[in-house]
């Protein structure tokens, strides 16, 4: 990959940062300033130049950049370590000297054009996009009979407008075979008396591009200059009904370009049609937002064996003792149509025996990469297209194992603690780790593989992905991964551990884990002691060890005072000593703490994730503002504590709270009014004592977009000043106490006219005592989902939710049997109000 600069250029930038209080900087030794700058001079050029040239510098500046990581990095730990509140940073080297001659070196090699550079971009122009193409090609086709159906439908609608239609997906998925099946079906060819086809690629060529589409359309060859092509395509288009294929898109800035050359105010166009391929979701946004693209999904485990077993067998029966290792080897595949061509390509040359299959499937992907190139060229071409800040993102995924899910919020604040994202000053890190995670998925480089109230929560990648990004991984040493029982570590920048073989038998004779700066432990390992290579790790950035599980708190963790990341389980409070890591980004612990007071003194903190910890009163906590804070887990007041105001004051931008109120004995209402970033709160035993005003009562600010209640109390006019949170899209009601605001009636919830969850999407009701809920659309007029579990004494889902035009899906578990006749009764009724892809799921207690 291009190196990414933006580790080194964070750090220079936190120790010259005027508003920092750590460090004072020799302002009459202007060194620092200057690798800054250089540093960041680098990083501008490296993103604007062509990435061959840069490949070839690749290592000479990882070197340097490195180089300068552990200069700096090494004397602020010894500084940190040696007890000082406020170190002089006079750092001043004969290495540091050496580093900033070393850049300005690789600065005047990426601004000086070579022969050798302009030879290779030439060789890349001039890859044949055809060979690329060629292992993908075949007659047998499968699973995609429901694409073509419906595809066909959108091209013969008889729209008098032009109508753009994207195909998307993965590289490898088939959109091109399916972009090649509507162009040369007779129905189509029929349909539109014109039709060409042209294929874009990365590094597309207009004036080629424009004569493979005349050639289509006029039957000869045109040589006219640029200019003319243009005016004769559009002449040649204007007036007729034309079907145009623009394979394989990669830019924006190519739509652009070529968009005014198909005229769409025919006065005879019965419904032209643009059909475009591409990986990448945002260009199909952007060629047409006002409808939806059309997603090629990976193939199911049986349609991948269908096509595996017509490539290898054609119209033969597959022998019966081939069969489970051909499913197998199908399924190892992934549902990727590239890979099980290439496989199928692979076994139908082969012996048909169960030995030579066994041995096959054995590593499928392995076998994939060695029988054909081509197939890894294509998906390269999705790696080299990234963005260089993205390039780090997408290779951190090879520190998982295969099929490993991993959270998206885990993900982003590991990149963070890297120090790969930069915050343009009006977004935050975490706006742009997400904007990052997005990115990947539109891009077909991530998939999402759990959702959580309608937004994507858990990620891995495919298979043959993580094959490319393994080799990109090893190719720019950029992480290590330990998973036999001895190993001998040379240096590695990143290292994960298999913990099935231990991390005590490292070889770490040479100090060879000293500069690595981030360990994350796979694996589920009880009792796991670690060793000393590990703390010989003095500079770690990152410590993931949240698959092992400790007795005690690993207290020499406290002397890793680089740490940005820390994740650990244990079963015990978290002693004092956590104040010594004042550089901690993300902290996630299933504990809690001796000493609270102790977090107040990380000034970096962005995230406290926690099995919970108790306020003291404000003259024993100490508060000081923590700016960066963002998310912050279950925490109560202590008894004894009266008040959360204290601590409120102390944290302006949180944005996702979760708070326990039941050892306050006083009914003052929590007001939270100022917290103007907060959007996802969870209110745990928050209840009142004053019989006059039984109620939950948090005055809440009007961005909160998730709302939980947990062993609360409410009634309908605690949930009609909910109505007020005019952003709210998911409201999860758990376990709560109901009561009624008439003694003599049973609990119940009454939404009248006025009640309206105008943005409300999710809503959840778990193990409540409520008897009856009165509502219908018009509270809640974009419902989307609705859940109801455990709720033994309510009578029944009020019909007019059925009458809710967005509703799609409805989950009843363990409730009466009135319960489930009324949500079958909604069911019956989708029809009626335009709810055609509505589910209803039932789950008793016998299931």
């Amino acid at each position: 990959m291009a190196y990414n600069l933006q580790p080194l250029i964070t750090i220079l930038e936190g120790i010259l940062d005027p508003l920092q209080t750590r460090w004072i900087v020799d302002e009459s030794n202007p060194q620092l300033q200057s690798l800054l700058d250089k540093a960041t001079s680098l990083q501008q050029l490296i993103d604007k130049s062509p990435l061959t040239k840069i490949n070839i510098l690749d290592s000479q500046i990882r070197e340097v950049a490195h180089q300068a990581e552990d200069i700096l990095e090494s004397h602020m730990v010894d500084q940190m370590l040696s007890g000082s509140n406020c170190a002089r940073f006079t750092l001043s080297t004969p290495d540091l000297q050496q580093v900033t001659r070393d850049l300005d070196s690789v600065m005047e090699q990426v601004e000086k054009p070579t022969e050798t550079t302009r030879e290779l971009d030439s060789a890349v122009l001039k890859v044949d996009d055809k060979k690329l193409r060629s292992s993908s090609s075949s007659n047998v086709v499968v699973g995609i009979d429901a694409d073509l159906k419906q595809l066909k439908e959108r091209l013969t609608w008889t729209e008098k407008k032009l109508e753009i239609i994207p195909i998307v997906g993965m590289g490898g998925v088939g959109k091109t075979t399916i972009a090649r099946k509507l162009y040369d079906d007779p129905l189509i060819a029929k349909h539109f008396p014109i039709r060409a086809w042209a294929t874009i690629s990365q590094d597309f060529n207009m004036r080629q591009i424009l004569k493979t589409l005349l050639r289509c359309i006029i039957g000869k060859e045109c040589n006219q200059s640029d200019d003319q092509l243009k005016v004769m395509l559009h002449k040649s288009l204007f007036n007729t009904k034309y079907l145009i294929v623009l394979d394989d898109i990669w830019s924006m800035k190519f739509w652009d370009m070529i968009r005014m050359y198909f005229p769409e105010d025919n006065r005879n166009n019965n419904g032209s049609c643009i059909l475009i391929t591409t990986r990448e979701s945002d260009v199909a946004n952007y060629a047409n937002p006002s409808k939806s693209q059309h997603k090629v999904e990976l193939l199911s485990e049986s349609e991948s064996w269908n096509l595996l077993r017509q490539l290898v067998f054609g119209e033969e029966d597959c022998p019966l003792a081939l069969q489970v290792i051909g499913q197998k080897i199908a399924s190892d595949c992934d549902g990727l149509p590239l890979a099980i061509s290439v496989i199928g390509g692979l076994l139908s040359k082969m012996e048909r025996s169960e030995d030579v299959w066994e041995k096959i499937g054995n590593n499928v992907i392995a076998a994939i990469a060695e029988s054909d190139g081509q197939c890894s060229s294509i998906l390269s071409l999705s790696y080299n297209h990234l963005p260089n800040h993205l390039k780090p993102c997408f290779l951190y995924m090879g520190a998982f194992p295969e099929d490993y899910n991993i959270k998206g919020s885990r993900l982003v604040r590991l990149w963070m603690a890297e120090g790969f994202l930069k915050s343009n000053g009006e977004r935050s890190l975490e706006e742009e780790a997400e904007d990052c995670l997005k990115s990947l998925v539109e891009r077909n480089l991530f998939l999402v593989r759990e959702y959580k109230n309608g937004k994507p929560k858990v990620y891995n990648m495919h298979d043959m992905l993580r094959d490319l990004c393994i080799r990109k991984s090893e190719e720019d040493k950029f992480v290590y991964v330990k998973s036999g029982s001895k190993a001998t570590l040379s240096s590695p920048r990143r290292v994960r551990f298999d913990t099935s073989y231990g991390i005590e038998d490292v070889n770490d004779s040479a100090g060879s884990m000293s500069l690595t700066r981030s360990v994350i432990c796979i694996g589920n390992k009880r009792n796991e002691l670690l060793s000393g290579p590990l703390f010989a790790s003095r500079l770690l950035r990152v410590l993931d060890l949240l698959d092992l599980n400790f007795n005690e708190f690993p207290i020499e963790i406290f002397e890793f005072v680089n740490l940005r990341f820390l994740g650990v389980n244990c079963y015990v409070c978290i002693p004092r000593g956590i104040s010594r890591l004042w550089n901690l980004q993300t902290f996630i612990c299933n504990s809690e703490f001796d000493e609270p007071y102790e977090l107040w003194r990380l000034s970096e903190l962005r995230n406290l994730k926690v099995f919970a910890f108790e306020l003291l009163k404000d003259e024993k906590m100490n508060y000081s503002v923590l700016k960066k804070l963002q998310i912050i887990s279950v925490t109560s007041l202590a008894k004894g504590a009266l008040t959360w105001d204290g601590f409120f004051k102390s944290i302006p931008n949180i944005k996702n709270l979760a708070i326990d109120d039941g050892f306050r004995t006083t009914s003052m209402a929590i007001d939270l009014s100022h917290l103007q970033k907060l959007e996802m709160l969870r209110c745990n035993r928050v209840i009142t004592i004053d019989s006059s005003d039984c109620g939950f009562r948090v005055i809440s600010p009007c961005n909160i977009r998730k709302l939980v209640l947990y062993e609360c109390v409410i009634n309908s006019g605690a949930l009609r000043s909910v109505c007020a949170l005019e952003k709210l899209e998911v409201l999860m009601i758990r376990y709560c106490k109901f009561k009624s605001m008439v003694e003599t009636c049973d609990e119940e919830w009454e939404a009248g006219d006025e009640d309206k969850f105008r943005s409300l999407q999710f809503l959840v009701l778990q193990g409540l005592n409520l008897v009856r809920w009165i509502a219908d659309d018009t509270n809640f007029p974009r419902l989307r989902q609705l859940c109801v579990y455990d709720c033994a004494s309510l009578e029944e889902i009020p019909s007019g939710i059925g009458e809710i035009s967005t509703l799609q899906f409805v989950d009843i578990q363990y409730c009466c049997t009135s319960i489930v006749e009324s949500a079958k009764y909604i069911e019956e009724g989708k029809f009626d109000f335009g709810n055609y892809d509505f589910q209803l799921r039932i789950r008793l207690k016998e299931d």
